[in-house]
């Protein structure tokens, strides 16, 4: 079983409109730092990330998917992991959960692809072996085939 990297964050008054429900928007920003923390975590911060590698990870899709409001003060558990890896792109998988009577109430998923790509050209270029080596526990297995 892959790992998954566990962040903290606090529904922030500027993630909520005026009934205090988070705008759907500000899961950006949750997913982002688990993002950023998960990198970060397996010795590649995006402060040195892209200049060690010689790369950008450009964003090609965003997709998010709404399951039980968060509100204002609410502590959301964010977690990610590298849904896949192919030859060119990554994609980032993440769940938010809030925990109110001692239950835990997933909030969000969603997952994002990004695209490695030569820093002059912009031109998809295979991922750094040095990143799918480090990325290596947080990569999700694969599905078992199903018997049909």
């Amino acid at each position: 079983m892959s790992e998954r990297y566990r962040s903290r964050e606090f529904v922030r008054w500027s993630d909520v409109d005026k009934a205090g429900i988070i705008c759907y928007g500000s899961y950006v920003r949750f997913f982002e730092i688990a993002e950023t923390e998960l990198f970060r975590s397996v010795g590649y911060p995006y402060s040195t990330m892209f200049d060690d590698l010689d790369i950008w990870l450009p964003r090609k899709l965003l997709h998010f998917e709404f399951h039980h409001p968060a509100l204002l003060d609410d502590l959301l558990d964010v977690e990610s992991w590298i849904g896949r890896v192919g030859r060119t792109s990554l994609q980032l998988d993440f769940s938010t959960s809030k925990f109110a009577d001692g239950k835990s109430t997933v909030t969000a998923t969603g997952h994002v692809v990004m695209v490695a790509t030569d820093r002059e050209s912009m031109r998809p270029v295979p991922i750094p072996p040095p990143l799918v080596e480090a990325i290596r526990p947080f990569v999700a297995e694969p599905a078992a085939p199903r018997n049909r």
